[in-house]
């Protein structure tokens, strides 16, 4: 009796696979890979893009923090120690910036990645180990030009980096 409700089972459930076993087998890995992404919109604060954080486990966060600092006039945007953004609607000027940094008398600056809108570069005492790794992105969107950099209080590897400047999303979705 047993054998013949399981065989049953069995038979029932291969006709209700609708002839496409594939497309079947394909959806079920992809529920099970995928991975959660912690997502922020930031039109409630009046900036017209999104920040895509990617997986809590690697922020070491499971929320993020958002808030306009009035003293400096900037938006910031914390998740964990390894994720912190200001934010200001100005014009940006990285050849200014890359200026600067070559008349740094205190540190040294090595620029790793530069682009129209991306200069990611490295800072460093002269006289000591510590090194810092910085970025500043510019975004326009709907005629508005807003900067993008790590927050001053943080240290950030080259990856924490990447991921604070990769994740800029101006498109909405659909």
């Amino acid at each position: 009796m047993k054998y013949a409700i399981l065989s049953a089972s069995l038979i029932m459930l291969g006709a209700c696979g609708g002839g496409a076993p594939e497309a079947g087998d394909q959806a079920t890995q992809a529920d099970t890979t995928a991975v959660a992404t912690l997502v922020v919109d930031l039109a409630p604060h009046d900036v017209p893009f999104t920040l895509h954080l990617g997986d809590p486990a690697t922020l070491g966060a499971d929320s993020v923090a958002v808030r306009f600092n009035e003293e400096f006039g900037w938006l910031e945007v914390r998740a964990g120690e390894r994720f912190a953004l200001t934010i200001t609607e100005e014009p940006g000027d990285l050849a200014r910036l890359k200026a600067d940094l070559e008349r740094d008398m205190l540190q040294k600056h090595t620029v790793i990645e530069e682009t129209p809108e991306l200069l990611v570069y490295r800072s460093q005492f002269p006289d000591e180990d510590l090194t810092f790794i910085h970025f500043q992105r510019i975004v326009t969107v709907d005629g508005r030009t807003f900067v993008v950099q790590d927050a001053q209080d943080g240290r950030f590897n080259e990856a924490d980096v990447a991921r604070m400047s990769g994740s800029i999303r101006t498109q909405r979705p659909a």
